[in-house]
């Protein structure tokens, strides 16, 4: 393979259709992977208990804290780059080959003092297995950086598809061998391996690393801001299980891992892939002179649609939802998950900015933004912890608004972006949203007796009702959009 410009390997479609493909390969095939993980999860969810998800979130502070590490940053160096040549594509995977390969060393040998601050024997060796999961990272993110440079997300989303079908059948065959807590630990090493193995074939990206690093430094510069960046997201992400592990029983920590893994799982699971796009499709936009605060509003405005009535829905129906999905063991899991609902939207929100901004060349922005979230959100864990995992939950509730504000008031001048159209477009949903909720809420005093999944199925369609109606009759241009994007594939941008 020749030293030549990548960039000149794009398809000469309009900008247009390559982010209207991309969003649609990405999101489409994630709403698709979620439904079978989904469902994965809930099987899984009833054969194990709520102490073997305490212990695997005690693995996942360690993995979590040293994953920050590994690199994608410089990897995504290349997407906004003017030009990648063989030679960067080759330091680049150096570098990555050098990060992961140290981090899972450094894993293995630090697992026993993770065991002994959780008390927890276990979570050593489990340590221990899952710096596996290191390896196979520089194979997963170089050509993932390739493909999302030219807005190539089909072959990503089939390969992503893949892996989660991997690790689905190593769960159930995990689950039905009595694997118990290893099961959690099996399933994503041998999805991740699977997606590296796809990833590479995709993008046809197999190359000798270069160790020599001369003339890398823009690559370390912008993969260093996003270590930074990452780094204080870590310690808001991860401090509330690092506090909690030492002073709560891992049968609590588990309902409150997964009240909260419940609760994130749009933030967690959907608006990653779709910030992916975000990306480089706003990196483009800047290229060209185009505006990148009315695409930003647009996004969020279509985003929140969509969101807000699912987070509202989840805070209101917990209790039949619990009892129908997860079983009675499970049943102290639901105030939790009302609390978390009522504070996702903020923390949605918050991380659309993120994109935008790093693709406008602000890249230190992002640094803030996480310091400032480390800062309120870790203060806020410390207080919280005082009442127990409920404490932590409300520490949600608290927190995230003022993280939305402060990082609006720091990114909206950078992008050019109106705070009044922001809430302009937004108000409408929230408003629907908020009915929605009142009638669901309502709806629930005159179901009690029913079944479990009778109360659910009954709210559920009054919620769909009820907010759809109100859109209708109410915010219909914002309805016609959100038709449009599903049927006709028409971006509002």
């Amino acid at each position: 393979m020749r030293d030549m410009d990548m960039s000149t390997a794009q398809p000469e479609t309009s900008f247009g259709s390559r982010v209207r493909s991309a969003v649609f390969w990405r999101s489409g095939t994630q709403i698709l992977s979620q439904l079978v993980s989904w469902g994965v999860t809930v099987f899984v969810m009833r054969l194990l208990d709520p102490k073997d998800y305490g212990l695997f979130a005690m693995t996942q502070v360690v993995t979590v804290m040293l994953f920050f590490l590994n690199g994608y940053g410089f990897a995504n160096a290349l997407i906004g780059g003017d030009s990648v040549t063989l030679l960067r594509i080759r330091q680049t995977f150096g570098l990555l080959i050098l990060l992961n390969g140290s981090l899972a060393i450094i894993q293995f040998f630090a697992a026993p003092l993770a065991g002994a601050y959780f008390h927890q024997d276990l979570v050593t060796v489990m340590l221990r297995w899952q710096a596996l999961l290191y390896l196979p990272t520089p194979f997963i993110a170089l050509p993932s950086a390739i493909l999302a440079r030219g807005l190539d997300f089909k072959k990503q989303a089939i390969t992503n598809l893949a892996s989660m079908l991997a690790g689905a059948l190593t769960s159930f065959y995990c689950v039905y061998t009595d694997w118990g807590v290893w099961t959690l630990v099996a399933a994503p090493i041998v999805a991740t391996i699977v997606r590296a193995l796809g990833l590479t074939i995709a993008a046809r990206l197999l190359v000798w690393p270069s160790f020599n690093f001369k003339g890398a430094g823009d690559i370390v510069r912008y993969g260093s801001a996003m270590v930074f960046g990452q780094f204080f997201w870590i310690i808001q992400s991860q401090a509330d299980v690092t506090i909690a592990g030492r002073l709560v029983m891992p049968r609590s920590l588990g309902l409150y891992a997964e009240a909260l893994f419940l609760t994130q799982i749009f933030a967690g699971k959907f608006l990653p892939p779709l910030n992916e796009v975000a990306f480089p499709s706003y990196a483009e936009m800047a290229k060209t002179g185009r505006a990148v605060g009315p695409a930003f509003i647009t996004a969020a405005r279509i985003v929140m649609m969509l969101t807000l009535p699912l987070y509202f829905g989840l805070a209101v129906t917990a209790e039949p939802l619990v009892a129908t999905v997860f079983g009675p063991k499970w049943m102290d899991m639901a105030p939790l998950i009302t609390i978390l609902a009522l504070a996702m939207p903020f923390w949605t929100l918050q991380l659309m900015f993120a994109p935008a901004t790093n693709a406008l060349g602000y890249s230190s922005l992002y640094v803030w933004v996480n310091a400032w979230g480390a800062a309120l959100l870790t203060i806020g864990y410390l207080v919280g912890i005082q009442f127990g995992i409920y404490g932590l939950a409300l520490r949600w509730l608290i927190s995230t608004p003022l993280l939305l504000l402060i990082t609006a008031w720091l990114s909206m001048p950078k992008m050019k972006a109106s705070p009044v159209a922001l809430i302009r477009g937004l108000t409408p949903n929230i408003l629907a949203a908020t009915s929605m909720a009142a009638a669901v809420h309502y709806a629930a005093r005159f179901l009690v007796g029913y079944p479990n999944h009778i109360q659910l199925l009954l709210l559920f369609l009054v919620g769909v009702g009820s907010y759809f109606g109100l859109l209708y009759f109410f915010a219909r241009r914002e309805l016609n959009e959100l038709y449009e994007l599903i049927t006709k594939r028409k971006l509002p941008l």
